[in-house]
């Protein structure tokens, strides 16, 4: 089933891509490709999987006919579940699922490539250190992860108040021109400000701010996001008076 991987990982570092790529590929199934994802759940076709692929695609594909397959599979079914509850509470169940996937899949490797104690321990902190999908998804992002992009868009709303762009451009920004005076009192506060922007994570892919990259953030849970994860250009937020992230817009749908 998993034809689109042309060399299995070996190393840490080369499962924790894999990992990666996987996940990020799954998240976009349930958050900006939702409708087309909940339109392939057909419930009255046979058991369905959620696959994510290392090339961050996604597919809902029936299982893998060879037994044992040749990675560990999704759960099975999940399309029959589609109408039998609240849509927001069946993606919720399909991220968790989703999560036990990914990280079977993550340690079927290690156990098959023989990584000892201590590459396990450092293959689970770096899969730890992302938020979960079903975090993502359900909007429950670590509250510390809320809480430094809280700090960052009240920091931002001071230079201003309804700018889309993330907090450590518009930090450098407001710096451009340093009075000569406070030039080195400027400097420390830019660096402060990067350093704050450094952890903050993007609640869809979960990693961090690089500079240069465009970052918006939700008006409704005051999460950010690197634009290309949303869909949004810098040009396009411009024009956006409140911007509702995936996860904001299918709650609210749901409860409709």
């Amino acid at each position: 089933m998993d034809a689109k991987v042309q060399q299995n990982p070996r190393t840490v570092e080369e499962v924790f891509r894999d990992f990666k790529g996987r996940r990020a590929a799954l998240i976009k199934a349930l958050t900006t490709d939702v409708e087309e994802f909940f339109t392939q759940c057909d419930p009255e076709k046979e058991n369905l999987c959620l696959y994510g692929f290392p090339s961050e695609q996604w597919e809902v594909n029936l299982p893998a006919e060879e037994v044992p397959p040749e990675i560990p599979e999704p759960a099975l079914g999940i399309n029959f579940a589609r109408d039998g509850m609240h849509e927001k509470d069946w993606l919720a169940l399909v991220a968790v699922h989703s999560d036990a996937w990914l990280l079977s899949v993550a340690f079927y490797f290690g156990a098959r490539f023989g990584f000892d104690k201590a590459d396990r321990r450092r293959l689970f902190n770096m899969v730890n250190d992302l938020p979960t999908i079903f975090e993502v998804v359900s909007g429950n992002v670590k509250k510390q992860v809320k809480e430094r992009s809280n700090v960052s868009n009240n920091s931002s709303a001071k230079s201003h108040s309804k700018s889309k762009s993330h907090p450590e451009r518009q930090a450098k920004q407001a710096k451009t021109v340093p009075q000569p005076k406070e030039e080195e009192e400027g400097l420390e506060e830019e660096e402060e400000d990067e350093e704050d922007a450094g952890e903050t994570l993007c609640g869809a892919c979960g990693e961090s701010y690089t500079s240069g990259e465009f970052w918006i953030c939700c008006d409704i849970c005051e999460i950010w996001f690197h634009g290309k994860c949303v869909k949004i250009t810098a040009a396009r937020a411009e024009h956006i008076k409140q911007y509702k992230c995936p996860t904001c817009t299918s709650n609210k749908r749901s409860r409709a």
